[in-house]
């Protein structure tokens, strides 16, 4: 209980220097050691866990922010932005579901298009740990769905936890399809929540092929949390405006890239 207490206390400590950092623009070492109690060491551990992240820039005796960092969207603001990008990279993404798969929507507004756009003309197992794509999944007769359960994390309508984390790990799926909240070439896949990117990995482990749906947007941008290395993607299905060297780089890499 101890050492869970300490991991606690190190990653909200990590969480509120980024928000400082943020909020000012830059740090300083021994300022942020004062205001933690803790030593200038682990102030500098902080700094390098979130400078590997790509969330911020080392400077001598501190950090200053890096612009590429994503802030969060509430689920109701995600439902507004690129929603027409969305649909298309939806309903491409049903074409490469078969019949009788066994699939993973992760929570997200892009996932929760793909559960729209489902027909009836294919049987499915799906599981999600996301409420909104659960209640759309409900609707389907030719659907079993599978809930994770665990913790409901209100401002993205997704569970997590151990018990979501523990459901995952008895199954076996041929597909994830996987929204993404920053998406960079050298830093990969990340999103803002310590425990979505928990569950967002053992979803990977558990799945033949990883599918990231996400508009263009988030290409170059960083979140603090990462899930996966871009090498660890089968496919990636975006609209036209990706950059060029995101485009090239993701081929290069011999990752599937489908353009709407």
């Amino acid at each position: 209980m101890k050492e869970e207490t300490m991991l606690k206390n190190t990653s909200q400590r990590r969480k509120d220097i980024l928000a400082k950092i943020k909020a000012e623009g830059s740090v300083n070492v021994m300022d942020l050691a004062d205001l933690y109690q803790v030593s200038a060491v682990t102030i500098r551990n902080d700094l390098t866990f979130l400078e590997q992240q790509g969330v911020l820039i080392r400077s001598h005796g501190g950090a200053i922010f890096s612009p590429t960092i994503q802030n969060e969207s509430s689920i109701q603001e995600k439902h507004i932005l690129n929603a027409d990008k969305k649909n298309k990279i939806a309903q491409k993404a049903t074409e490469l579901i078969k019949d009788k798969d066994s699939i993973i929507l992760d929570s997200g507004t892009t996932t929760e298009r793909i559960a729209d756009y489902l027909t009836n003309e294919v049987q499915l197992t799906v599981m999600t740990n996301g409420l909104n794509v659960a209640q759309k999944l409900a609707q389907k007769e030719n659907i079993d769905v599978i809930i994770s359960g665990g913790m409901l994390r209100k401002k993205s309508l997704s569970f997590y936890g151990s018990q979501a984390e523990d459901n995952l790990r008895a199954y076996h799926f041929d597909k994830l399809f996987l929204g993404v909240d920053g998406f960079h070439l050298t830093n990969g896949i990340t999103t803002h929540s310590e425990n979505e990117a928990r569950l967002n990995k053992i979803m990977s482990e558990v799945s033949n092929e990883v599918i990231i749906v996400s508009d263009s947007s988030k290409f170059g941008k960083l979140s603090l949390h990462k899930i996966l290395t871009i090498s660890q993607i089968s496919t990636i299905i975006t609209d036209s405006g990706i950059p060029e060297e995101y485009y090239q780089g993701l081929v290069q890499q011999g990752i599937n890239v489908i353009l709407v």
